[in-house]
């Protein structure tokens, strides 16, 4: 199945055609999908992403907390400032303020607009190409197409994950790396690291991206499939891309939250003066550290708000994308 049938139904036939208020065509029939033009794609897929992150920065940003809180050390030898999502909400809000829930907002706006334009529009474009057709290839060409995302848009992600880790030093977790704001980190960085301290944290952004990308735009097209197929809605309908999209947020939680955590480690860590990482040595040295010390559970730390903003995040994201490229292709 491919995500082509985001745009169309595509049922074959069967008993139960002659309900259906107009005559089932099978998919060979009708030639390959209705393409958007790739630049529009790419635009599509950034806009959409963007809209979704407004919604749930503040998730973002006590997800990135809790992931921090008890680093490398073992349960009950820290103090916990946070304890959950509502309490972590009403605890950020109180001490930094209404804005200090939309901390690192700028630097995630651009993060989505890069990275899922990335991804969204190569996805798109291996769809059009008939790559999706192939037996896996929906769940690779979204693998790929969120590596390359991850990997490109890497430097905003950094500052993004930096920024949020920042707060008073009564509830700080994590390394306090203290810049001014989304200008002055990437200066910062670039002057003491160098153009490759951008991209410090990559080797965890990347596995994370593929994980997640491919489990979400891999579901999303079973689902819409499924949902279209059992003719609950119309495969255009926004409802078919609504359920679609909340079975989609529940796969992307479950699977990408252990690389998750290891990314936030990974990016937030102090390095020293070889440029090198002072906690972790890569991506599975991060892996090991983190089980020996904090056990397990240790990588599904923060697990509610990663659940309670991923799955918000990946319906908007995919509704709003799935309902302009259908848009797009009528008004083409």
């Amino acid at each position: 199945m491919t995500s082509a049938q985001l745009l169309e139904t595509s049922p074959k036939e069967s008993a139960f055609s002659h309900r259906m208020a107009s005559p089932v065509v099978p998919r060979s029939a009708l030639g390959p999908p209705p393409a958007v033009w790739p630049p529009l794609d790419f635009a599509l897929g950034a806009l959409a992403c963007c809209a979704a992150c407004v919604f749930t920065n503040p998730l973002e940003v006590v997800k990135t907390r809790l992931q921090l809180q008890g680093e490398l050390r073992a349960r009950g030898s820290y103090q916990i400032h946070y304890r959950g999502v509502l309490q972590a909400l009403w605890v950020v809000g109180r001490t930094d303020g209404l804005r200090g829930l939309q901390k690192g907002l700028s630097a995630g706006l651009l993060y989505q607009a890069v990275m899922n334009g990335v991804r969204l529009g190569s996805y798109s474009c291996c769809d059009s190409q008939g790559i999706t057709a192939f037996h896996g290839g929906s769940l690779l060409s979204g693998a790929g197409a969120g590596a390359l995302g991850a990997l490109i848009a890497s430097p905003a992600y950094l500052v993004k994950t930096h920024l949020q880790a920042q707060t008073m030093d009564a509830i700080a977790v994590g390394h306090q790396h203290n810049h001014l704001g989304v200008s002055d980190a990437f200066v910062t960085i670039y002057r003491r690291d160098g153009l490759t301290g951008l991209w410090r944290g990559v080797n965890g952004a990347v596995p994370r991206v593929m994980v997640g990308s491919a489990a979400q735009l891999a579901t999303f097209t079973s689902a819409k499939d499924w949902v279209s197929h059992s003719q609950w809605s119309r495969a255009d309908a926004w409802l078919t891309a609504l359920i679609a999209a909340s079975i989609s947020g529940v796969a992307v939680a479950i699977t990408m939250t252990p690389f998750d955590v290891i990314s936030t480690r990974l990016y937030n860590q102090p390095v020293d003066e070889l440029r090198k990482g002072r906690l972790y040595h890569g991506f599975t040295d991060c892996l090991l550290k983190v089980c020996q010390a904090e056990g397990l559970l240790g990588l599904y730390k923060g697990m509610g708000p990663v659940f309670l903003r991923l799955t918000p995040h990946t319906v908007l994201s995919m509704l709003f994308w799935d309902l302009m490229r259908q848009q797009a292709v009528k008004d083409k």
